[in-house]
């Protein structure tokens, strides 16, 4: 099937022809009848499979020309890159139409999207927490919306949007078109299906756990977090075989760990973002490694889902995901639009009963590389892996304070000294036996004036 036997209209055939695009993908083909026939849709396809033009096309073929400013189309997306993203594609496809596209999103002055939420727009592209914040204002009114769209379902519940999900849903109107789209089906995910979509058509193109073809696949068994940094340092010196990687972790700290440690060779070449990072950093980064300015990007799983990143030859785990759909999520970054792609796993010991989870769920054992022989083992560990079997302290505490000396010490001479109460108080304690209280004053009192 190609676009043209889809009856796109005219302009919107147009952009399709400008971007270069020939055949719908899977996802694509399977769900633009649906979408436009106005049923409620649940798609669960592969990251990389093309889920955004999955729903835009359809949403976009039969809008409309109107001057109303409350919003008709709704897309909900579990990240701020991701607005981006959706925003950039839909103005891509509107090149030859009239249409009004926003996207907002956290981390920026709300005040400015108040503004421009104010002046209308046809399509808005929002994170579940921002789009929130607009409604509770009064400033945002969903009334009008007529599709209701949800991409990557399953991160915004992990990321824990559930209780903004479901107030958004009693806020826009009962009457509407539900389309939701998502790379894994999960208990959750069921859950908020049931409760709140009518009878959805459910069009399901690849199993979340199936390897995708064009991916090819190796992992490596080493010690330590740092020897795994000597071997990414051995396999980035390749130029020419690692043309543009995209190296993950999954914690900040051993981003930035790492970000260091390669940092003395690679700096120039290199870039790193995560949710630390400022938008407008994260932005600039993300535009130098897609355009080619920087070659090597590390980052967390806030880039795992949705970013269509063009020509990533490598995916390098540095470490196995707690959750075995994470990591395909990841690699799924690389091999994209049918290209061939490479992902590569890095893991110790204690990581092998993860690494067997991602096998399980992908019916796929990963093949073992052979390391080089001239590999450093690195001595120098991270805190984790200081740690001693049973220590159950909390990580973000500061190990530095079991250094401090203990709690009692020697009094000095002056503190020393017992606090017996005061002479007035002793010299009552003789002639009474016992503290004198206002009863007793009394008493005595009477028994004098008897005398």
């Amino acid at each position: 099937m190609t676009f043209a036997e889809l009856n796109i209209s005219k302009p919107l055939r147009n952009a399709i022809d400008d971007l270069g695009f020939t055949e719908p993908t899977p996802i694509q083909a399977e769900t633009f009848a649906i979408i436009r026939s106005g049923k409620n849709i649940v798609g669960i396809a592969q990251t990389g499979t093309g889920k955004t033009l999955a729903f835009l096309l359809p949403v976009l073929q039969d809008l409309k020309f109107s001057k109303q400013q409350a919003p008709r189309v709704l897309i909900l997306v579990p990240t701020r890159e991701l607005v981006l993203q959706v925003v950039e594609q839909a103005e891509l496809l509107t090149k030859y139409a009239n249409t009004r596209i926003l996207g907002v999103y956290g981390g920026t002055n709300i005040n400015t999207q108040k503004n421009l939420v104010t002046e209308g727009c046809d399509v808005l592209v929002a994170t579940p927490g921002r789009l929130y914040d607009l409604a509770l204002a009064g400033s945002l009114k969903l009334n009008k919306v007529k599709q209701f769209i949800i991409d990557e379902v399953d991160v915004m519940l992990d990321l824990g949007f559930i209780f903004q999900l479901t107030n958004i849903f009693e806020l826009v109107p009962e009457r509407r078109q539900n389309i939701m789209f998502s790379a894994t089906m999960t208990e959750e995910v069921d859950a908020l299906i049931s409760d709140f979509f009518y009878d959805p058509v459910r069009v399901a193109i690849a199993v979340s756990g199936t390897p995708l073809d064009n991916i090819s696949q190796i992992c490596y068994e080493l010690p330590n977090f740092y020897t795994k940094g000597n071997l990414i340092i051995e396999l980035l010196a390749e130029i020419e075989v690692f043309k543009k990687v995209l190296i993950f972790t999954s914690s900040k700290k051993n981003a930035d760990r790492l970000f260091d440690y390669l940092s003395e060779i690679y700096e120039p070449e290199m870039g790193i973002i995560h949710s630390n990072k400022s938008q407008n950093y994260r932005i600039r980064t993300i535009r130098q490694f897609d355009e080619g300015a920087i070659r090597i990007l590390l980052t967390t799983d806030v880039m795992a889902r949705g970013l269509d990143l063009e020509q990533i030859s490598h995916v390098i785990n540095v470490d196995v995901p707690t959750y075995p759909e994470n990591y395909m999520h990841r690699i799924g970054r690389t091999g994209r639009a049918e290209k061939e792609g490479d992902a590569i796993l890095l893991y110790t010991k204690k990581e092998i009963p993860a690494k067997e989870a991602i096998e399980e769920l992908m019916n796929y054992k990963i093949p073992v590389g052979e390391l080089p022989d001239h590999l450093e083992k690195a001595t120098q560990l991270t805190p984790d892996e200081r740690k001693k079997p049973g220590d159950h302290k909390h990580h973000n505490r500061n190990d530095g304070k079991d250094l401090v000396g203990p709690a009692f010490h020697e009094k000095s001479a002056k503190n020393s000294k017992v606090n017996l109460g005061g002479k007035y108080r002793r010299e009552l304690a003789k002639k009474y036996k016992k503290r004198k209280t206002r009863g007793d004053k009394i008493q005595n009192n009477k028994k004098k004036k008897r005398k």
